[in-house]
């Protein structure tokens, strides 16, 4: 029996519309310190400041959507709930609950929040989820494929001698997972997740701390995603960034535009290696 087909972009335009601004993007003398954004002006310049000085740059990918296709999670959600939609439902529940306990200065690990959005979904269905059913659906997210390109795309930035890192608001655990039954795990120097800091991206200190624990600067960190909001908090985090404009995938218009945009990961790729410096070409 053919499973009916869900966008792998699960439609964010509708999440991003129902989310407060001010969870993005907080500003202002009562905002925790970690929340605070730089200068509009440093992160407008960080998208061409490496490339002018010769300086190579870190390619760091997010993960959930952009590497790997969430949909394949569709026929397990249609099964549990009596729609494909919910699958939306859940991933926005949960960027949402990630968002909200950062700029509240909570922090549970992303499992956790994991389990409490499904579980959100399953009572706004009026469903009963059992431990086991819940860790069963839950468990597929370590198991997700790579979109078709992927592969070949980290490929040619590994062989063009680009430095290259993932970073996710999955657990370290989650990620090592992910990577490895995707096949891509080899193509990364480092897995990094927010652990360390205890705050979700897209809090500037997760990018700082990416960009210490690979040795450079955030200017010299490209950041690429298919999330808007991951996007525009490296960019004011002083990161250069690149979006992956999958099918309903749009741009926020509140962030500063990337400089490199692309359809998939391969035009994300040309792009990269037309305008960035790879670590083999430095000096």
């Amino acid at each position: 029996m053919t499973q009916p087909r869900v966008e792998s972009s699960m439609n964010r335009r509708k999440f991003v519309q129902g989310i407060p601004a001010a969870m993005l993007v907080a500003t202002g003398p009562g905002v925790p310190a970690f929340a605070r954004q730089p200068d509009r002006g440093t992160a407008a310049g960080a998208q061409v400041a490496a490339a002018e000085t010769g300086a190579p740059r870190v390619i760091v990918f997010d993960v959930i959507e952009t590497l790997l296709d969430l949909s394949a999670l569709a026929p397990q959600f249609e099964h549990t709930f009596g729609d494909a939609a919910s699958l939306h439902e859940f991933f926005s529940q949960m960027l949402q609950s990630a968002f909200a306990i950062t700029v509240a200065e909570i922090y549970a690990d992303f499992g956790s929040v994991a389990k409490a959005a499904l579980s959100m979904t399953a009572e706004r269905r009026d469903i009963e989820l059992t431990e086991q059913g819940m860790m069963q659906i839950l468990g597929g997210i370590r198991s997700l494929p790579a979109h078709p390109e992927v592969p070949a795309s980290l490929k040619r930035l590994q062989s063009t001698g680009f430095r290259m890192a993932a970073l996710t608001n999955s657990a370290r655990k989650v990620l090592e997972s992910q990577v490895s039954a995707a096949g891509i795990g080899a193509y990364f120097e480092q897995l990094l997740t927010v652990d360390s800091v205890r705050r979700f991206k897209p809090a500037a200190a997760v990018y700082q701390s990416a960009a210490a624990s690979l040795g450079v600067e955030t200017r010299n960190i490209r950041m690429v995603a298919a999330h808007s909001w991951d996007v525009g908090g490296a960019m004011r985090a002083g990161c250069a960034a690149a979006f992956v404009a999958r099918p309903s995938m749009v741009l926020d218009p509140l962030f500063d535009k990337p400089d490199i945009v692309g359809h998939d990961l391969t035009e994300i790729v040309d792009r990269i290696v037309a305008t960035d410096v790879p670590a083999n070409r430095h000096g």
